[in-house]
């Protein structure tokens, strides 16, 4: 038997296993295929039998390398069988609980993460409770958060808006508002914004807008009683206590019939001679006392000029003495004087002063009375009348009597203990001394360091001198005195109020002041007269300065009646005291304006705008004409319209300050107070010549 050859090939491809079978079936049975393995390691190697042949064997070294991310290979069935087996481990796998391999890392590392996160729903669920509980920080910080709320919400339940009783004056800001409420200034600004009204926090608003504002809030308003009201109450007279108190004696009438010198005889002094031309320019006050009897004159001026303190004469008095020269009759001073008693409804006791001149004729005086319904008592009516002569004294000793008698029928009586108030007769400046006032108490004891409020002046007593020039402690009601220690020269008439301490006398002053500034505001309204007036007439600025007030306000009545077309005068201040240089300049300027001649001495163009460090904008422009001179007057020339005038204020050439330049050279040019420059602005600059003009 010949044995069979065998035949045996060696082949070095690295093709895949599955090609080298598909060879194998193509060669004889007897053939046997080695493929040359790789060297490097790659994995486990695997192999394919065929069962109908024990002599054909094929090796497999085509096997997949490791990838990058180290995941176990995984081999693709190429046979039946192959798919058969890796179905079967599959199964196996699922029966004892093992988890699928994925293919690759990045899902199995996602799918742990999903399965440690916590979700809602796997919070939830009892599971999750038992495999992990919350830490004790989690759960504190939870309690305290409910508490909060908690705490929060009986807050809010327990929460009840403070009402308060907020005081609102005639004006009063934003911000003092706000304080008054106890709110935040925001919300009321933003609750007036709502309304259409825009403010600051320092804005004033009137009462009524606050009244409002407070209901809004939900507080309640009250309306602050005026200074006026305040006072009137201070002033109502207690029926306790009652006192009589000496008569208030008015010494009224005609200029230079005597009435000076009635009261000088009584007084047993000599005032007249201290009078200008023998004639009172000011209220005087005195007080006499006759048979242990007090009685308080004032003598108030006869001329024409001071009908205003003849009207504060007759207001404060008790009793009118209507003084009237036997040889010289009813002058109109006496009718007006007549007027002012009638007005305070005051009694009038009819002194005829000159009798024992040769040319006196008493009753022709009683006849002229009786037209202003004077009737003299020998005539059946009840006016008092007594026939006088200061110069041999004749009937003054009837003349007091007649006081007494018609104080006696008034029956005067007044408190002495409650705190003292009073009428201001004149006031002044004393060299050395300061303000000092002339008044007159009314009700009450004045005390050296009471403080006291007088119209729109405070202070505190610091000295009380009497009508005889001696300093005393305290003065009693209807006496005539000069205090010191206000802090300024109030008004004649103003009124004297005495208040407990030094808080509420500055309090009180100072909203007496306030509202003086808000009655100031004037309303003018167009006439048909005015609308259509074409000329406008021209302001005499005038400074009225005097020793005393009421010398002054009786020249600003007199100036104010003055009336003319083309000049009307102009009173910028009436006050007490010396005429200052700052008084003069102020009334300067005449009615004539000063002549201004111009003179344009160069302009330039501004052809670019530059932006200096410590400088600001600077004009880069060229001289068109003349020549720009520093510290000039300059006016911006835009569009044919001037847009601002002012001065120079440096002018640059080449980086270096200079005081000029001329016509054809550029330069930097900056003015005070303006930085809006433009291209093609001219400047033009000028001199400016002010001549006064004169009559």
């Amino acid at each position: 038997m010949e044995k069979k050859r065998l035949k045996l090939s060696i082949s070095g491809s690295s093709k895949k296993t599955l090609s080298s079978i598909e060879q194998a079936k193509s060669k004889s049975k007897n053939t046997v295929i080695i493929e040359k393995k790789n060297t490097k390691f790659s994995g486990k190697s695997s192999f394919t039998k065929k069962n109908n042949s024990n002599d054909n064997i094929a090796f497999n070294n085509n096997i997949p390398k490791r990838s990058n991310n180290y995941n176990k290979p995984i081999l693709q069935p190429t046979s039946d069988f192959e798919k058969r087996k890796l179905a079967e481990q599959r199964a196996t796998r699922r029966l004892k609980g093992e988890t699928v391999i994925k293919d690759n890392k990045s899902n199995k590392v996602s799918s742990k993460r999903r399965e440690l996160k916590l979700t809602v729903s796997r919070a939830l669920s009892d599971d999750h409770a038992e495999t992990k509980s919350r830490s004790m920080a989690s759960l504190k910080r939870a309690k305290q958060k409910e508490n909060r709320n908690l705490n929060q919400i009986i807050d809010k339940e327990n929460f009840k808006q403070i009402k308060r009783d907020v005081n609102l004056p005639e004006v009063i800001t934003i911000r003092e508002l706000a304080n008054r409420m106890a709110e935040q200034s925001s919300s009321i600004i933003k609750h007036l914004l709502g309304m259409g009204v825009t403010v600051t926090i320092n804005h004033t608003i009137d009462a009524d807008t606050a009244e409002y504002l407070v209901k809004e809030f939900g507080h309640k308003p009250i309306r602050e009683k005026k200074a006026e009201e305040i006072i009137e109450k201070i002033k109502e007279i207690k029926s306790e206590n009652l006192k009589n108190r000496p008569a208030i004696v008015t010494v009224m009438g005609h200029v230079d019939h005597g009435k000076t010198s009635v009261l000088d005889v009584l007084r047993e002094a000599n005032v007249v001679s201290g009078e200008f031309g023998g004639i009172t320019q000011h209220i005087g006050a005195y007080q006499i006392n006759y048979q242990n009897n007090k009685i308080t004159f004032i003598d108030t001026p006869g001329h024409a000029a001071f009908t205003e303190m003849r009207a504060r004469g007759s207001k404060l008095t008790d009793i009118v003495v209507l003084v009237v020269a036997a040889d010289d009759g009813v002058k109109p001073q006496t009718v007006e004087s007549i007027k002012h008693a009638k007005a305070a409804k005051v009694p009038i006791v009819v002194a005829i002063n000159k009798c024992d001149l040769p040319e006196a004729d008493p009753q022709k005086i009683k006849n002229q009375l009786l037209e202003y319904e004077l009737i003299a008592e020998d005539l059946s009516g009840d006016t008092l009348m007594v026939e006088i002569s200061t110069k041999s004294k004749k009937n003054l000793d009837k003349l007091v009597e007649s006081i007494l008698l018609q104080a006696e029928l008034l029956d005067l009586k007044t408190d002495f203990e409650t705190s003292a108030k009073g009428i201001v007769l004149e006031s002044k400046i004393d060299i050395g001394r300061g303000p000092v006032a002339n008044i007159v108490v009314t009700t009450g004891t004045l005390n050296k360091g009471d403080y006291f409020v007088s119209g729109l002046k405070w202070g505190k007593i610091r000295a009380i001198i009497n009508d005889k020039g001696k300093s005393i402690d305290s003065a009693e009601p209807a006496t005539p005195i000069e205090i010191i220690g206000i802090n300024g020269a109030s008004k004649s008439g103003d009124d004297f109020i005495v208040l407990p301490n030094e808080k509420e006398a500055k309090s009180l002053c100072e909203a007496r002041v306030q509202e003086s500034k808000d009655d100031k505001i004037p309303l003018t309204f167009v006439t048909q007269d005015s609308a259509f007036q074409s000329s406008v007439s021209e302001e005499l600025n005038i400074i009225i300065k005097s020793d005393v007030h009421g010398s002054s306000e009786a020249i600003k009545n007199a100036i104010d009646q003055i009336k003319h077309d083309e000049v009307k005068p102009k009173i910028l201040l009436s006050d007490i005291g010396m005429v200052t240089e700052t008084d003069v300049t102020l009334a300067k300027g005449g009615l004539l304006s000063p002549d201004i001649e111009e003179k344009v001495i160069g302009s330039a163009e501004i052809l670019e705008i530059f932006k200096v460090s410590k400088v600001g904008k600077v004009a880069g422009s060229k001289v068109v004409e003349g020549e720009i001179t520093q510290d000039s007057s300059a006016r911006i020339i835009r569009d044919g319209i001037i847009i601002f005038n002012g001065k120079i204020g440096s002018i640059f050439r080449e980086k270096n300050q200079t005081k000029q330049v001329s016509a054809g050279l550029e330069c930097g040019i900056t003015l005070k107070d303006f930085v809006d420059f433009q291209k093609k602005d001219i400047i033009e600059v000028y001199n400016a010549t002010v001549t006064e003009r004169t009559i």
